[in-house]
């Protein structure tokens, strides 16, 4: 009897001390989560050997997200994970409401494949000559969508009617997709600005000044084991030498699939210390 009182004390000690003591201090990540209000997940890294090579140096965080192609940065405005799409904008591209100097869209080989424009982001080729090659040998380039046409563009669109001013009719245009702008440039297209317009499939019936205008690009999540790298508390990222994905578990410390430990919480550690204590 004389040596219960002491234990129950010792183990009331343990039990206060486990239970008041701060959880332990989780390792930082070593990858932004965020950009201003876009959320960086998987495959997307804006630090290097964060996300999936594949999407490397593809984006650049400074006051806002910016999707890095080699004709320039675009303003990336919204990532749907669920959806696997990426809204952005060009800052210097025409619109309805501004008329600005053309450039091309340019995409490197990799970027074209992992996240290309989607097949309801359009291209509008504005102001084409008669000889453009989409008007001759690549009409067949060219298409309506949803009942649109390039004479209402000229016609709704304060910033396009100075073409139609300069000629007194409403020049060629072309309607078309991101296959068109990828192998020939706006030099070669023989027409002098191009805006963008996403959704299209819902735009029936809508005029071009209520359209939205930009690029929707679709990218696909490489199966790496990633989720498992998550579920052990870790970030999916890759070694930046070799490109082989990592488990990034904290800014010094990498493991191949999982993190150390797995998900362990505090609440589990303190459960696990007093089951240990309470075996004595």
């Amino acid at each position: 009897m004389p040596t219960v009182a002491p234990l129950i004390i010792f183990k009331l000690s343990i039990f206060i001390i486990v239970t008041l003591q701060p959880p332990p201090a989780l390792s930082l990540s070593p990858c932004r989560t965020s950009c201003g209000s876009i959320a960086i997940n998987y495959p997307f890294g804006i630090d290097d050997g964060c996300g999936a090579p594949q999407f490397r140096s593809m984006l650049n965080c400074s006051t806002d997200l910016f999707f890095l192609t080699p004709s320039g940065g675009y303003k990336v405005q919204h990532i749907d994970y669920d959806k696997k799409t990426m809204t952005i904008y060009d800052p210097a591209m025409s619109t309805c409401s501004i008329l600005q100097p053309h450039h091309d869209f340019i995409m490197t080989d990799i970027q074209s494949v992992t996240i290309p424009p989607t097949p309801d982001t359009v291209f509008a080729l504005l102001n084409c000559s008669i000889d453009s090659p989409v008007l001759n040998h690549y009409k067949n380039l060219c298409f309506d969508f949803s009942g649109h046409s390039c004479d209402e563009l000229y016609g709704a669109c304060n910033a396009f009617r100075v073409f139609h001013f300069l000629t007194n009719s409403s020049p060629p245009c072309c309607f078309t997709g991101y296959d068109t702008v990828k192998f020939m440039r706006m030099n070669i297209l023989d027409c002098t600005h191009y805006t963008s317009v996403i959704n299209t499939d819902n735009l029936r019936g809508i005029g071009p000044l209520d359209w939205v205008y930009g690029i929707k690009l679709s990218f696909t999540v490489p199966e790496t084991g990633c989720e498992r790298c998550s579920q052990s508390g870790g970030t999916c990222g890759y070694d930046t030498e070799t490109e082989v994905m990592t488990c990034l578990c904290s800014s010094t410390t990498n493991y191949t699939r999982e993190c150390a430990g797995g998900s362990l919480t505090a609440g589990d550690q303190r459960a696990a210390i007093l089951r240990g204590h309470s075996s004595m």
